[in-house]
């Protein structure tokens, strides 16, 4: 379920025309249809669909936290055991959003605990989540089993001790990359001593020390147990000792890889390795170093991901491992490979769909090293069935985007990030239009595009002229005048996302997408220049939209700093903080 589907929703279509199904056939029929997209179409058909989609729905996405209340959401479908749950722009990752800005989960909760007893998964992304919060839903939902915490604030380790405690069912704890206030590792030792079912475990991201004890002998219960991925205080001997308890393991995240090790504790991890048949996704590898990733050949025979992004490994060292790696789909890596380790990656994986390319040091500009357009044309030659990518560089040609999209005409997601703000095509001193209008016109099943580099209006005179399926675009310090995004809201006719920061686009940008916003999850644009009284006069031609703007310390009262656009159906926001200006026609 998103925002822009519960316009429909919240009312049964007009039609009265009946349902030629009785009504127990029907809702088996819907549980068949997995797709939120399909169901949110099916419910529109008549009456009878629309109730039927109501009672059989189990699981609901909502994409803003502040697009719909509980209440409606609850009101709507009254049978649901599992929620994912999305609050702050992703431009908070970044922290253009204050910190008290709102997506305070307890809400919710208070809702679920009356409506949904029955609740069983809970999954949240960039949610202010407080340790009360969690101790909450472990007191208030006896058949809770699986709780997923994403870019997530608010929380300590406390609220896990109560998660671990009192979730006598659970199956699953995933806590990623989250704004926590890691006390200590002692959290692991609240589960019972009789508790086994978790199957899945993540706390990569936490940074205390782990107490193993507990570790080990809660992994050692847990006979189902498929994903264990410990944080980097967890030794390579601490990491055998795991494993040798839990060889039926299919995604293993690893602690630190550089410990020093004798020669029989380097034997025994080799072995251990050797016997996890089952490795499907392998992640960790903090500070890996060459004479150590030799023990992990004999397990990534079956591997379909490998994630690097914590490894700065070398280009030969990157080589060596990916030999042994033929099922590979997914591979994320920081640029230490430079380009002879991308060349390796189009060597040695023919069946890659998804690349990422981090950079390891974002801020230092007088790196020589990374990557350039020549491992990206390396792999592309090798990788045909590429669809997606992010690629963090630091230069790039026009010839060379046009080359990889030649080769690879299937994209869906393109993210590139050349870091240089504004930098042209090294190699001809021209924009990088003819870049972005090569993707374009090429990969028509593109649905995320992120651009950067010198780029004029052309780049996005090509994106809404050619860019029919795109949902997601990205743009920073790029842009002439307010023509070019004009052309983008114009175009595009599924675009629901768009991201705009550090352009020179202004008022104009902001009141063209009148008729576009209605279909739109959401528009966000900071560092440009929209004033307040664009804001003003969008919220009084729109008043089904919250126009939100963000204003830092000692600015005035004209320009409007960050700008974020949504559609709701339970209107202005009650709980934003004097930071955050709620600017509404309702």
């Amino acid at each position: 379920m998103d925002p822009n589907s519960k316009r429909k929703k919240e009312s049964p279509p007009e039609t009265s025309r009946s349902s030629p199904f009785p009504d127990e056939v029907l809702e088996r029929i819907l549980g068949l249809l997995k797709s939120n997209k399909d169901r949110s179409s099916v419910s529109l058909v008549c009456k009878d669909w629309y109730n039927a989609e109501s009672w059989s729905r189990t699981h609901v996405f909502i994409g803003n936290c502040y697009s719909v209340s509980p209440e409606i959401v609850a009101r709507r479908f009254p049978k649901i055991r599992s929620v994912t749950l999305k609050g702050k722009p992703r431009f908070s990752d970044f922290n253009l959003v204050p910190r008290n800005w709102g997506a305070d989960i307890q809400s919710w909760l208070v809702v679920f605990a009356s409506k949904y007893p029955f609740l069983e998964e809970l999954r949240l992304k960039r949610m202010t989540v407080t340790d009360e919060s969690l101790e909450f839903l472990a007191l208030n939902f006896p058949d809770f089993k699986a709780l997923s915490l994403l870019s997530c604030d608010g929380f300590s380790t406390d609220g896990l001790a109560a998660i671990a405690t009192h979730c006598k069912n659970l199956t699953e704890l995933d806590i990623q990359e989250n704004g926590i206030d890691d006390k200590s590792g002692n959290w692991l030792s609240c589960f019972p001593e009789n508790f086994s079912s978790l199957e899945v475990l993540n706390f990569a991201n936490l940074n205390s020390d782990v107490n193993f004890d507990a570790l080990e002998k809660l992994v050692s219960r847990c006979k189902s147990l498929k994903v264990l991925k410990v944080n980097k205080n967890v030794s390579l001997e601490q990491l055998q000792r795991l494993l040798v308890c839990t060889p039926q393991l299919t995604e293993i995240g690893t602690g630190s890889f550089s410990q020093e090790l004798t020669g029989c504790q380097y034997t025994e991890l080799e072995n251990t390795f050797n016997h996890c048949k089952s490795l499907e996704t392998l992640s960790g590898l903090w500070e890996a170093t060459a004479p150590y990733l030799p023990v992990l050949y004999p397990a990534c025979t079956n591997l379909t991901f490998l994630n690097l992004g914590y490894a700065a490994l070398q280009s030969h060292e990157l080589a060596n491992l990916l030999r042994h790696c033929p099922q590979l789909r997914r591979l994320w890596v920081l640029d230490t490979v430079e380009d002879k380790g991308l060349e390796a990656v189009g060597s040695n994986c023919p069946l890659l769909e998804e690349l990422r390319v981090f950079p390891a040091d974002p801020f230092d500009e007088e790196i020589i090293r990374g990557v350039t357009e020549a491992g990206f044309v390396a792999v592309s030659y090798g990788c045909r069935r590429l669809h997606y990518v992010l690629y963090f560089c630091r230069q790039m040609t026009n010839a060379a985007v046009a080359t990889i999209v030649q080769n690879c005409p299937n994209f869906t997601h393109f993210r590139l990030c050349i870091m240089n703000p504004g930098q042209p095509d090294y190699m001809t001193n021209e924009p990088m239009d003819e870049a972005f209008g090569a993707v374009v016109k090429t990969c028509s099943k593109l649905q995320r595009l992120s651009v950067s580099g010198l780029l004029t209006d052309l780049t996005f005179v090509y994106i809404g002229r050619y860019a029919k399926n795109l949902e997601t675009l990205s743009v920073a310090f790029a842009g002439s005048s307010d023509w070019g995004m004009q052309c983008v809201l114009g175009g595009c006719p599924k675009l629901r996302k768009l991201e705009i920061r550090d352009c020179p686009f202004g008022n104009a940008t902001l009141l063209s997408g009148l008729e576009k916003y209605e279909s739109m999850r959401s528009l966000w644009m900071s560092s440009c220049n929209v004033t307040m009284n664009g804001c003003r006069q969008l919220a009084r031609e729109m008043p089904r939209l919250n126009v939100e703007v963000m204003k830092e310390e000692g600015s005035d009262d004209i320009q409007a700093d960050k700008v974020y656009v949504y559609r709701s159906v339970a209107g202005p926001r009650r709980d934003a903080p004097p930071s955050v200006l709620t600017l509404s026609g309702l």
